[in-house]
């Protein structure tokens, strides 16, 4: 565990009870004397170094040693346009691309999605915060949500797209925006609509889960 988020974390003392208490206590096995960094999502930005003074079976007592800013992201941002799947399959691969740096997902109701899948970013925010304290990442993934494809292009005209093609992504190219389509991949009409986008393949014989594109994707441009 990198850091640990705390809504009190930047003041000189802190008070930890409930499950912040149980997970540093019990799960981690701290002491007195341990040093631990802490983030608070208001000035998230800013790493809190802090020593264990005082546990009692309910409450643990920090004192703080050093605060510092310190922004840890990844060097190229990336906004992955990806065509709504089934959520248990994005919430599976979240994490992952939390750590490879990825910047923003939109999600796009594309003409193959399933249109009554209702996304919850509330729940996506909370699988982000576990994310980045083992990870160390200091930035939210952003999100957003688009009702066709055709509105997603309009907003992020430079767009390059994954799909069939004879055109394969070697490493050292770069972009900012990336569509992914959905299980079934792009309708017809779709494709027709980017055939005027840059078009690119995997380097793959295998055809891949939507979501295991996406992760290919960004850890051979972020990575």
């Amino acid at each position: 565990m990198i850091f640990l988020f705390c809504d009190e974390a930047g003041k000189d003392f802190l008070h930890v009870k409930g499950e912040l208490h149980k997970y540093i206590v019990k799960v981690r096995r701290h002491k007195v004397g341990d040093e631990i960094a802490f983030r608070n999502k208001e000035d998230i930005n800013s790493l809190h170094i802090y020593t264990i003074t005082e546990i009692s079976p309910k409450k643990a007592t920090f004192e703080l040693l050093e605060s510092k800013n310190l922004v840890v992201k990844a060097k190229t941002n990336l906004h992955v346009g990806w065509c709504v799947i089934d959520i248990k399959s994005v919430e599976k691969v979240l994490p992952t691309l939390n750590e490879l740096g990825v910047d923003k997902i939109s999600f796009i109701y594309c003409d193959r999605s399933q249109k009554n899948i209702k996304l919850d970013f509330k729940r996506f925010e909370r699988i982000l915060e576990a994310s980045m304290q083992q990870c160390g990442r200091s930035e939210f993934m952003k999100f957003d949500t688009f009702k066709s494809i055709e509105d997603f292009i309009k907003l992020n005209p430079d767009t390059k797209v994954l799909d069939f093609c004879n055109n394969v992504l070697k490493s050292g190219d770069g972009f900012k925006t990336v569509l992914v389509g959905c299980e079934g991949g792009f309708s017809q009409n779709e494709k027709e609509y980017l055939s005027k986008q840059d078009v690119f393949r995997l380097d793959t014989p295998m055809v891949l889960r939507s979501e295991s594109a996406v992760v290919s994707i960004a850890s051979k441009i972020l990575v």
